[in-house]
């Protein structure tokens, strides 16, 4: 018998600085990607405006903890 491993919880975060507003918009919420390289670099992948993953310095961002179903409109409501 197979055991799954749990799901990773969905992260996101909401944007405080971007260089390039078409990529970012401050305010507005992210999905955060897991990328563990990425985070030792002090950067996080998110699903930028362009639907594409890319990886931006951790501090364009404030991560947030939403409760399940809040992330679940995010995950449906996502580009």
């Amino acid at each position: 018998m197979m055991i799954e491993s749990p799901q990773p919880r969905p992260q996101f975060a909401i944007c405080i600085h971007s260089d390039d507003p078409d990529l970012l918009t401050p305010r507005m919420i992210y999905e955060v990607l897991p990328d563990e390289s990425a985070a030792r670099s002090h950067y996080v992948r998110v699903i930028d405006n362009e639907g594409e993953d890319y990886l931006y310095p951790a501090d364009y961002f404030v991560f947030v903890d939403f409760s399940p179903p809040i992330q679940e409109i995010l995950l449906r409501t996502s580009v």
